[in-house]
């Protein structure tokens, strides 16, 4: 073994002669330790390998091997386990840390790596745990430093160090509010461009920190957004902050919330920012303004997505029944939510039943009670499409069956059990079967 080395380094030191500006100064005996620290860590041999390294990386420049740097720190992370001394570990730990701002100065084109792994191992060690504002500021400078390429550990690091901050009354809402807009920014662009199950988590998990550390009331949140508000109120990316946190904050009855989200469709007149407004009319009991919003939802949404569709058309028959008193848009509406999707089948059948069980029809004895055939068709339907619904379509279907003209009065019109049956009442007209009461 000791010809082989011996060999070996009278090679790389001929090698050194013509490398003396990566290997530094001291060129052979920087090229001799990194060859010795290597061969050590090839046999698995950690215990050997860790003082050839500690000598290399005295001697060699950190430029002269991005691996010297890789392999210092997974055999220091081998030595502070070996070690129950805590300022032992501490030393090690902090020489870690050391190392991965050199990769990062060293080697630029592998920063965002780096610095995504120096936060898993801040993590996992608890670096700094003791100093909030020290962890604070290395994990908002890594925030910074990775940009589009943060980590989903970084994203929620950061977040949790600002709140942490907060509670101790060591940092401002408003700093705290500038890092969760940024962190939640982040997070939906990357997820825009490609979606990662961690991501999504990490943007449940920072909304829950943010959330949970106090500073979202409304009246914080009012006080520091009218102003962002007021100073940018054509800014897209402003908006969409305002409206997210607002939203989040369930502060939706704000003047501030409605002027945003009108200013965010004037921008972006998308199916999302319409159906907002829709929410926010309707709160308001504007009825003609929630039916005018909620359709251009439905006009601008994207037609591939057929669920969202269908929601939209379902919630503008419950409202145009419930709120605006338009039967006939309501029936409509239903019936296209049950054409486009089988999971809105059963509750729009069960809509009509109820909307036709409760119009009021003139005429006489039959065209006064012919509507609760159409009910009682469409309720039977809706439990046959969401057997989940059974019980509630049943209980309609005996009340409107109580209400069935007698047999004597269908024969006075020359009508029988079976027969087809057109019914006219306002402005809704269903075929039906005639049935009479027994």
């Amino acid at each position: 073994m000791k010809k082989i080395l011996t060999l070996m380094f009278a090679a790389m030191f001929t090698v050194a002669a013509f490398a003396q500006n990566r290997f530094g100064p001291d060129s052979a005996e920087c090229v001799k330790y990194l060859s010795y620290y290597k061969e050590y860590l090839k046999q698995g041999n950690n215990e050997e390998a860790i003082g050839p390294w500690r000598k290399a990386y005295a001697i060699c420049p950190v430029t002269a091997s991005q691996n010297m740097l890789i392999d210092g720190q997974k055999l220091l992370r081998w030595a502070m386990g070996k070690t129950k001394d805590p300022q032992a570990r501490a030393g090690y730990l902090d020489t870690i840390m050391k190392i991965y701002d050199q990769r990062v100065a060293a080697f630029p084109k592998n920063a965002v790596s780096a610095l995504n792994n120096k936060a898993i191992d801040i993590n996992k060690f608890r670096w700094n745990e003791n100093d909030p504002q020290a962890l604070y500021d290395e994990m908002k400078n890594i925030f910074n430093t990775t940009g589009s390429k943060a980590s989903d550990l970084v994203c929620v690091k950061l977040m949790e160090t600002a709140s942490n901050l907060y509670t101790q009354g060591a940092l401002d809402a408003e700093q705290v509010m500038n890092d969760y807009t940024a962190i939640t920014e982040n997070i939906s662009a990357q997820l825009a461009a490609k979606d990662n199950p961690s991501l999504r988590k990490a943007q449940k998990d920072v909304e829950t920190l943010f959330m949970n550390c106090g500073i979202a009331s409304c009246d914080n949140l009012l006080a520091l957004l009218t102003p962002r508000y007021e100073a940018n109120p054509t800014d897209e990316e402003t908006l969409r902050g305002v409206v997210k946190m607002l939203s989040s904050a369930d502060c939706l009855d704000s003047d501030l919330y409605l002027n945003a989200v009108e200013s965010l469709y004037r921008l972006d007149p998308s199916s999302s920012t319409a159906y907002l407004l829709y929410k926010l009319y309707s709160r308001k009991d504007e009825t003609s303004k929630a039916v005018k919003f909620l359709n251009e939802a439905i006009a601008t949404c994207d037609g591939s997505d057929t669920q969202q569709l269908a929601n939209y058309y379902f919630e503008l028959g419950s409202y145009n029944y419930k709120k605006a008193g338009n039967n006939a848009a309501a029936i409509a509406a239903a019936k296209k939510a049950a054409e486009l999707s089988d999971e809105f089948k059963g509750k729009a059948y069960l809509l009509i039943g109820t909307i036709w069980g409760t119009v009021r029809c003139g005429g006489n004895e039959i065209e006064s009670h012919a509507h609760f055939w159409v009910a009682y068709d469409y309720v039977n339907r809706a439990k046959a499409a969401d057997p989940s619904l059974t019980a509630d379509a049943n209980a309609l279907a005996a009340q409107y069956q109580a209400y069935f003209p007698g047999q004597a009065d269908a024969f006075m019109y020359d009508l029988t059990n079976g027969q087809s049956y057109t019914v006219s009442c306002g402005a809704l007209r269903e075929t039906t079967t005639v049935r009479t009461a027994k």
